[in-house]
């Protein structure tokens, strides 16, 4: 029996190795894909780059991982099943859970393995990576001026080059708008050539212009429009230096998204969800009393004041034809309007103040749930890996074929299921329309008695996936019609 379980794990761990990698592969191709404007021509080095991919495919371990162990599960006895292993084995009187049991105690393994690497690789991870890539973006371009085109990338000015010489460094027929001064096109440097060339403190790039001269309008002048008068300057030699500092990548300090709910650990979520909390009912507290409080200021005041100005007051019945108030009665037509005025504009401020604290508190219990689900994603990746075990290994042994034809494609219609499903949920959770934990474990909670229906089918060794069992089915049937 050693043999046999070191003979399916043999088969089954070359198997998962290759479509873990296969997985974060694909994964990785998409997001390059996806951040591929914000990388290309901006000069980054190999390192920069080799970080930002290493840091990013450790990001999606958490998606590949279940992948990887439904796909291997369902290849290995995919191929145990098309190869009459596995009949060989159930005929010298091998049960399938037998069969499955070292893989299970696999699975079990690797879940544990998920978990720990959920709550302390993955949120280092993210952090690293969410940091390096916002750096990179926030980058300018590489500096590279093109042939016959206006280049804007550095600040305040303007280079147009006619034709680059085949060094790369040497520039012909130049043209620099100088805009420093915000005045438009009123300083213009032309040269007949030109060699680029990088300071010694690597923040500075030096023009050396040869055969040119400086075009300077004067606009101080008060009758500048009419007269346009202009200063001229030729010379033969000349340098100019443009400041590139903006170019070289400057990594930003990681403290400053520390507190995101990604890059927290399990008692680092649970000590933030209970601050949230409490943060939440103290904030709600404080605004029921105060708007308590301000009611209450505001009618004892407007009743004294009214009260105050009604008297020694002449009623003007007849003239009062809208309101018909019994505080209003004391009052003019346009007392009584000035103070309806007032009381919609109050009305209106309350109203706004009200919208605004529930926009507030919706953003509160929104940041609440989000770091909720978070916590339960710790989890729900370990329990993933046991369920898509339990779905890919009777699978593999009900269809009976191996390689990558089949499985895969069955592979990817059962995960691009549970990856929606996980997806729409936890979208309507964190708006609130169900609780965080059906959001998050929905998924799960469908995918587990298609888990148990298939193994017990293989246990027993149903026929359901059978072409020729689906086949006598349909002709008894259309026979007894």
């Amino acid at each position: 029996m050693k043999k046999l379980y070191k003979y399916i794990l043999h088969s089954f761990i070359g198997t998962f190795i290759f479509t873990f990698f296969v997985a974060v592969f694909i994964l990785l191709m998409q997001f390059l894909w996806c951040y591929l404007d914000d990388l290309v021509g901006k000069g980054l080095g190999f390192d920069v780059l080799g970080k930002l991919m290493f840091y990013t495919s450790i990001t999606f371990v958490p998606m590949a991982l279940p992948l990887a162990i439904l796909l291997s599960s369902l290849m290995c006895f995919g191929n145990l099943g098309e190869y009459y292993e596995l009949v060989a084995m159930k005929a010298s009187g091998i049960s399938v859970w037998r069969i499955m049991r070292p893989l299970l105690f696999f699975s079990i393994i690797m879940s544990f393995t998920a978990f720990i690497f959920s709550n302390n690789v993955l949120p280092v991870a993210t952090l690293k990576s969410k940091t390096l890539l916002r750096d990179v973006r926030k980058q300018k371009m590489s500096f590279d001026i093109p042939e016959g085109m206006f280049y804007k990338g550095i600040d305040k000015y303007t280079i147009r080059a006619g034709k680059k010489g085949a060094d790369g460094n040497t520039l012909y027929d130049v043209l620099i708008y100088d805009h420093t001064e915000y005045k438009g096109n009123i300083k213009v440097t032309t040269a007949d050539s030109a060699t680029i060339a990088l300071a010694p403190n690597q923040k500075e790039i030096v023009f050396t212009l040869y055969n040119g001269s400086n075009y300077i309008e004067v606009v101080d002048d008060k009758e500048y429009k009419s007269k346009r008068p202009f200063e001229t300057m030729a010379f033969e030699k000349q340098f100019v230096s443009f400041d590139i500092s903006d170019f070289s990548m400057t990594e930003s300090d990681e403290s400053s998204m520390k507190g995101h709910q990604s890059m927290l650990n399990i008692n680092q979520l649970v000590v933030a969800i209970d601050s949230l909390e409490a943060s939440s009912a103290e904030r709600h507290s404080s605004f029921k009393n105060s708007f308590k409080n301000r009611l209450q200021h505001f009618s004892s005041k407007d009743v004294t004041n009214a009260n105050n100005q009604s008297k020694g007051k002449k009623a003007e019945l007849d003239t009062i034809t809208v309101f018909k108030w019994p505080l209003l009665e004391n009052f003019g037509q346009k007392e009584q309007e000035s103070i309806v005025n007032m009381a919609i504009t109050a009305t209106k401020n309350q109203i706004d103040n009200i919208d605004l604290n529930i926009r507030d508190f919706e953003r509160q219990e929104t940041n609440i749930r989000k770091h909720q689900q978070v916590l339960h994603e710790k989890f729900s990746l370990s329990i993933a890996c046991l369920l898509f075990f339990f779905i890919g290994a009777p699978l593999g042994a009900i269809i009976r074929k191996g390689g990558l034809g089949l499985p895969i494609v069955i592979s990817v219609i059962f995960f691009v299921i549970y990856y929606i499903i996980t997806i729409t949920s936890q979208r309507i959770a964190i708006a609130g329309d169900i609780p965080i934990f059906i959001g998050v474990w929905l998924s799960s909670i469908i995918i587990l008695p298609i888990g148990i229906f298939l193994t017990v089918k293989a246990t027993t060794d149903s026929s359901i996936l059978d072409g020729e069992s689906w086949k006598k089915t349909f002709n008894k049937i259309f026979k007894k019609k």
